[in-house]
């Protein structure tokens, strides 16, 4: 096999480019996640990102805190799961054939 660096310089530039690409549509993009019955909604960018939080007046319990500190854990979580899962499948893409073969930087001899 021999090894172009020609070739892997321009792929390495050309993957550097669709990743920002890929990171800035992502960062653009807003995932919801809720919990308690929507009780608690939290809004997080694909940059993982927590954008806004809403919480339903009825949630607000005085003698129960920890309930509420539990939802808008839970919805913090889910949101930010969900943005990292928005992120990993614009990512996905980005290396055709995965990395086996470098993306064919690799020549056959």
């Amino acid at each position: 096999m021999k090894f172009d660096m020609n070739k892997m310089l321009q792929e390495a530039q050309r993957m550097q480019a669709e990743l920002a690409k890929a990171q800035e549509e992502a960062a653009s993009e807003v995932v919801e996640a809720s919990a308690g019955g929507g009780m608690v909604t939290v809004k997080a960018n694909g940059a993982g990102e927590v954008v806004s939080v809403t919480i339903d007046p009825r949630a607000i319990d005085p003698e129960d805190p920890e309930l509420l500190a539990d939802l808008v854990l839970a919805a913090v979580n889910e949101a930010l799961r969900s943005a990292r899962g928005l992120m990993e499948s614009k990512m996905s893409g980005l290396m055709p054939g995965g990395l086996e073969d470098l993306g064919g930087l690799l020549l056959e001899s």
